[in-house]
């Protein structure tokens, strides 16, 4: 069987796509922060995409890693000459296979944080994205500050310090570009935040400003961060994975990456410095994403909260069965309608109803595999930007709450680490020991979990969010997950 690197593009068999172009041709556009499985699926494809049809040839990617773990992605990458397989797992059960070829560049920072500064500082340079999950943005969840005192970012903000984090690395290729006469890149964010660009423009200026006050105005003034959406749904790789595309398409990818069929990018069109045409290969180009990027934050995203957690504590391990189940899709339903949809503003050319049940479908896309445990992991960086705004917008304005407060008890039951038959949780999050230390103390404060402040505000001050909150608690405890969607569905009074 062939391994997968550039000398065995040739001889793959014809059912999986390889690149149309000749990569030894392109020449990089974009360092990339963050390659995963998501980025792969999603921004490396669309070049991808574009590159098959004969254009940004000057707009390959150069891959970053900063994370020490990151090393096996780089093993992978160097080996495979950076190609990968992308599969799609439609509906129906039918795959669709291709070799992804946009990406031809890999570093690692910790290897070498010199190469990764002079490759962005480089006049070739012009887009620097960014995939570093939503806690990558070293911001407050309450105040939105930025976070001078995380250990990391205090390091890189000594004199002399050799940068080891994403903000440190980018700020220093943007004063080498300014002392050197050359535009600043745009600083491209692919993160489910809403707002990525204007808190990646907050983020990154607050720490240069802390660096060097000269370099944080000309940022501000100079560099553009485009705000933009993203929408695929991609599992994790498995070795279940590796096995399936060596088994159908004949090529062994050490590092394949799988998604569902839907994809979606809407993106603020603000590159001062060009861009590739992203419109030709589908995606949404416009004036103002936030329209777009809140009815996905919280019809899409948070509904991956208001199944997860219920969903696991019932005995469910795949979002498919989940979704299956005509009690938990009535109640996603329900959420997405009565409580999430009132929070959006009109959004011309868009049938939210039709939305609305496209993402049943998708999550219950049983081919895609994707697991409760992952949309679990790093609540306490999803729940606070996608649900809690919906929350106070219902609070505020009068609207029902009740469904949007048994997701927040259901994952404090589920921060208890143990399901309802007994079996252990690995609760996984930035927060686990206070998360799980406030959890086990559900039983005896109901309100111990969502006093922490720096996660809930002022919520646990809340009559309405309290009353709501606490009989779902309870209900959660006393009799678990089904009966207390059942007594949502019954119409528990908010």
């Amino acid at each position: 069987m062939n391994k997968l690197n550039s000398a065995s593009l040739s001889g793959l068999p014809a059912r999986l796509s390889v690149p149309g172009y000749d990569r030894s041709e392109l020449s990089v556009g974009i360092v990339h922060f963050g390659v995963g499985g998501f980025h792969r699926a999603h921004q490396a494809m669309y070049v991808d995409r574009l590159m098959n049809d004969g254009g940004a040839r000057d707009w390959a990617i150069c891959g970053v890693g900063v994370l020490p773990g990151d090393s096996a992605m780089k093993t992978v990458m160097d080996a495979q000459d950076c190609l990968y397989t992308l599969v799609l797992k439609n509906p129906d059960g039918t795959r669709e296979g291709r070799v992804i070829g946009s990406i031809i560049e890999y570093l690692l920072a910790p290897e070498d944080p010199e190469a990764v500064i002079e490759k962005m500082a480089a006049p070739g340079t012009r887009i620097v994205s960014l995939t570093i999950t939503e806690g990558g943005y070293n911001f407050h969840h309450v105040t939105g500050e930025f976070n001078a005192a995380n250990p990391a970012v205090a390091a890189d903000l000594q004199a002399g310090a050799v940068p080891t984090t994403v903000f440190g690395l980018v700020c220093a290729a943007l004063q080498r570009r300014r002392d050197r006469g050359l535009p600043p890149f745009t600083v491209m964010s692919c993160d489910n935040i809403q707002g990525n660009g204007d808190v990646a423009r907050k983020m990154f200026t607050a720490f240069a400003s802390l660096r060097d006050p000269e370099l944080g105005a000309w940022m501000q003034e100079n560099v553009a961060f485009p705000n933009s959406m993203v929408d695929r749904i991609t599992p994790v790789t498995t070795d279940e994975d590796r096995t399936m595309v060596a088994r159908d398409f004949e090529v062994e990818d050490a590092w394949p990456v799988v998604s569902e069929d839907f994809e979606q990018w809407v993106l603020e069109d603000h590159f001062p410095q060009g861009r590739p045409p992203f419109e030709d290969a589908g995606v949404q180009v416009v004036d103002d994403v936030e329209p777009y990027e809140l009815m996905k934050l919280r019809l899409l995203n948070a509904s991956h909260q208001a199944l997860c957690y219920f969903g696991y504590l019932a005995g469910y391990r795949y979002v498919h069965e989940v979704c299956r189940d005509p009690l938990f899709s009535g109640f996603l339903l329900d959420y997405m309608v009565r409580e999430a949809t009132p929070t959006l503003a009109p959004l011309p050319g868009v049938d939210l109803d039709a939305y609305r049940h496209r993402l049943i479908e998708r999550f219950s896309n049983e081919h895609v595999r994707d697991t409760l445990a992952r949309l679990c992991a790093e609540s306490s960086d999803r729940i606070p930007k996608w649900l809690l705004p919906v929350i106070r917008e219902n609070l505020a304005s009068g609207g029902e709450i009740h469904r949007s407060a048994a997701i927040v008890a259901s994952w404090a039951r589920y921060a208890e680490g143990t399901d309802e038959q007994g079996a252990p949780i690995d609760v996984v999050d930035r927060l686990r020991e206070p998360l799980m230390a406030a959890a086990a103390r559900n039983r005896a404060d109901p309100l111990a979990f969502v006093e922490d402040r720096d996660l809930f505000g002022d919520l646990a001050s809340n009559d309405r969010f309290v009353q709501s909150y606490t009989a779902a608690l309870t209900s959660l405890h006393e009799h678990g997950a089904r009966t207390t969607l059942e007594e949502l569905a019954a119409g528990r009074p908010t």
